[in-house]
């Protein structure tokens, strides 16, 4: 069987390292892969995001239309 070949470059150290040899994918190493879970944990990745989605979002309680959320009339006619 023909080993596969892909050279990538760590997302991490951008190290040239074949795909298919390391353990830790995306990453070269477990040291690279650890370090990206650090920035995770840490919260240092955002995902931006357009105006101010607190401003943009009302919840209302009160206005829940149950035919929606398919809860429907639990009751016969005759029992109401």
């Amino acid at each position: 069987m023909v080993k596969q070949q892909l050279e990538v470059k760590c997302p991490n150290c951008k190290k040239k390292f074949n795909y298919y040899d390391s353990e830790h994918r995306p990453f070269c190493t477990e040291r690279c892969k650890m370090i990206d879970m650090g920035h995770w944990w840490n919260e240092s990745y955002t995902v931006p995001v357009k105006g101010n989605p607190d401003s943009e979002m009302v919840i209302d309680e009160f206005e829940i239309d149950e035919s929606d959320q398919g809860f429907g009339n639990f009751y016969d006619d005759e029992e109401q």
